[in-house]
């Protein structure tokens, strides 16, 4: 399951945000506590109502992402960058506020954008500065006493990480190795994870939200940092969630918006992260899962279950869209559409598998 963490300055809208996408209600704080609500979402797929209308299953499984929103600071982000569940995220959100509301003071006084993007871009920064510091600190101390290969190679790299910081940019544009990329992921540096800028736009401008405009203001931050952006007028958004499917639509047509704040930022979060979804489908169930592009399908059966990656002998695969043409899996195999495939064969997005496996 991809897990994101929410970020951003109080009266960002960030709570809104989160609200939107778990449909939450928002939850009680415990005074003088730093700590993260955590929710569900659903994942808006067309394809995965459509098998599901095809096998009427006794149950329909989207893939899900979790949400964690932090408790803001005093003006500042300081308070949500030493938190497990972001840490642990798979990628961060940023909210950053371009609402103009006069009953939701801003704690710097005025709307700004790019000054809010880049303030609590500084504050991962120096999260992890103080992180990377301390452990070559460690690390030459452990040189010192026990020379090992290990333990060089993690100091070689942490000192490019620590120049990179000290020049005030994130990890994220360090430029590594895949190699090295996955040693410094172990690290879980904030700045290091892929960012997806979200835009809290005025009500006003909730028509631009899909629309290069909404986001040209932090074009330049996206170039310098490789962030992602959406925009998204959390508010109306949330709105929108709470009425029926056909008064959403008319309201989104009014709009001129074709997707939901939810669909958008999920399908943006999915981009900056490289995952695509593949199908398993029967009368029992119709389950979406997700994983990273380029996943071989062995790896890919270990989505569902580890015992069917560890006895995976090959996959009965046939594209969703085929599938549906056909009507049915035997109807796909008659027509020599139901190709099987080994463990090396790159999951395709939409794919619709069936592993077979050693018991």
């Amino acid at each position: 399951m991809l897990r994101a963490g929410l970020v951003g300055l109080p009266s960002s809208g960030k709570t809104t945000l989160f609200q939107l996408m778990t449909s939450a209600r928002e939850a009680p704080r415990t005074q003088g506590r730093v700590e993260a609500n955590v929710g569900i979402s659903r994942v808006p797929d067309d394809r995965l109502d459509r098998l599901t209308a095809l096998f009427q299953p006794k149950k329909r499984v989207p893939a899900t992402v979790e949400f964690a929103d932090m408790a803001a600071g005093r003006g500042e982000a300081s308070s949500l960058v030493d938190v497990a569940a972001y840490r642990n995220a798979d990628a961060l959100l940023h909210v950053v506020r371009a609402f103009r509301d006069p009953a939701v003071p801003h704690p710097k006084s005025s709307i700004d954008p790019v000054r809010d993007v880049r303030t609590v871009e500084e504050e991962l920064i120096l999260a992890d500065l103080g992180g990377v510091e301390r452990r070559l600190e460690r690390l030459e101390k452990e040189i010192r006493k026990t020379p090992s290969a290990e333990l060089k190679k993690e100091y070689e790299l942490l000192g490019p990480a620590r120049a990179c910081l000290d020049n005030g940019r994130a990890l994220r544009t360090l430029g590594l190795s895949p190699e090295d990329s996955r040693r410094l992921r172990g690290f879980q540096f904030l700045s290091a994870k892929p960012l997806l800028v979200v835009v809290n736009l005025d009500e006003a401008d909730a028509s631009q939200a899909e629309t290069p405009k909404a986001a040209e203001h932090i074009a330049p931050f996206l170039k310098d940092t490789g962030a992602h952006a959406v925009a998204v007028c959390a508010k109306i958004e949330l709105e929108i969630a709470q009425l029926e499917p056909a008064d959403a639509q008319a309201f989104m047509a009014d709009l001129q918006l074709t997707h939901s704040g939810l669909d958008r930022v999920i399908r943006a979060a999915y981009e900056l992260l490289g995952y695509i979804s593949f199908f398993t489908v029967g009368e029992d169930e119709c389950r979406a899962w997700s994983i990273p592009r380029n996943t071989p399908a062995q790896a890919a059966a270990g989505a569902i279950h580890s015992d069917l990656e560890r006895g995976f002998i090959r996959a009965e695969v046939v594209p969703w869209d085929r599938l549906l043409d056909r009507g049915s899996l035997a109807a796909c195999r008659d027509h020599g559409e139901l190709r099987l495939e080994g463990k090396e064969y790159v999951v395709k997005d939409g794919d619709v598998m069936t592993i077979r496996h050693a018991t």
